[in-house]
């Protein structure tokens, strides 16, 4: 039996066509899984970049340290922000001795600064840290290796450290914590808490940010979010407790600034008969009898601050 020839022709087009569209879609393919793996070991070599914020008010003592030890970390892609809190010291002319981005606003708070600093922020990462810190060369590293590791959205660390433990007035701040040693936090602290040290920028934008609440403002993230940071291992960073009694005074009127479920208690606890009663018997028990200075000057800008929050006008810039 012959065969139309062009039957054949036919065939031969359709077997051609068939090969061609499927070396097509084959050649799509290998380029599209080239393309992923490509992008996927990219993000693997070249890290992400980080935006370091630093909210400043009168720092002049401290923020060159905090600028120095940030410019030795070992991660490579830093951006570091400060953002000037209307200063009236020499804040501001000590940090434009380094390359930084500087920011200035007016005397707002921290919170608000730091929304600032976020806003201007070119990194993937934000990292919120305070102008009396300082760091372990592989702080910024360690601390947000988890979020890299997908593990999180934000860390914190454990691994804070009183910069300043000789001094005695930065031991009574610790024992007035209830903490004896040179760390921030309790031995026993909790593997997640309330405040990110670092945090993915699209989550912090998502919920704009910081609120404005005084003391615990930074709290407010973790309340926006419902979710809590997680402990970075190896994140070791040092904090100055305040040294003198002009500092005490003056950190104590911002933390009282805080949001107290229970004021009229908490005006009571910081009353004068309280302070006394508390620090005489913690200067006996802690054998250190500039304890019941701090406390009597502590707790009394505790309770003018708690007071203020009663009148009308009341504000909780810092």
């Amino acid at each position: 039996m012959s065969v139309d020839p062009s039957f054949t022709i036919t065939i031969s087009d359709t077997n051609l066509f068939l090969r061609t569209r499927l070396i097509t879609w084959a050649m799509v393919f290998c380029s599209l899984y080239a393309g992923i793996m490509t992008d996927s070991f990219m993000k693997s070599i070249i890290p992400q970049r980080v935006s370091v914020i630093i909210p400043s008010y009168n720092e002049e003592r401290d923020i060159e340290k905090c600028l120095i030890s940030l410019q030795q970390q070992t991660y490579p892609d830093l951006e570091i922000i400060v953002i000037d809190d209307g200063s009236v010291d020499a804040t501001l002319e000590n940090i434009k001795k380094f390359s930084v981005k500087l920011l200035n606003q007016s005397h707002q708070g921290p919170a608000i600064a730091r929304n600032l600093g976020a806003s201007k922020a070119k990194g993937e990462i934000l990292v919120f840290v305070d102008a009396d810190m300082t760091f372990d060369k592989d702080f910024i590293k360690n601390l947000i290796k988890p979020i890299l590791d997908k593990k999180t959205i934000g860390t914190f660390s454990k691994g804070e450290y009183v910069a300043n433990m000789d001094n005695v007035w930065s031991r009574c701040w610790n024992l007035n914590k209830g903490l004896t040693k040179n760390k921030m936090l309790p031995d026993n602290y909790p593997d997640t808490q309330p405040v990110f040290r670092a945090i993915l920028k699209s989550k912090f934008d998502e919920v704009n940010g910081f609120d404005s609440v005084g003391y615990n403002d930074d709290w407010t993230l973790s309340q926006k979010l419902r979710i809590q940071a997680i402990n970075a291992p190896g994140a070791i960073f040092y904090h100055r407790n305040p040294d003198n009694l002009t500092e005490i005074w003056q950190h104590a009127l911002w933390v009282g600034k805080r949001r107290y479920k229970l004021r009229l208690a908490a005006l009571f606890r910081s009353s004068f008969p309280m302070s006394l009663i508390v620090g005489i018997f913690k200067s006996f028990v802690y054998l250190t009898p500039q304890f019941l200075i701090f406390k009597v000057v502590y707790d009394f800008a505790i309770f003018i601050s708690i007071f203020k929050s009663f009148l009308p006008g009341y504000t909780v810039v810092k």
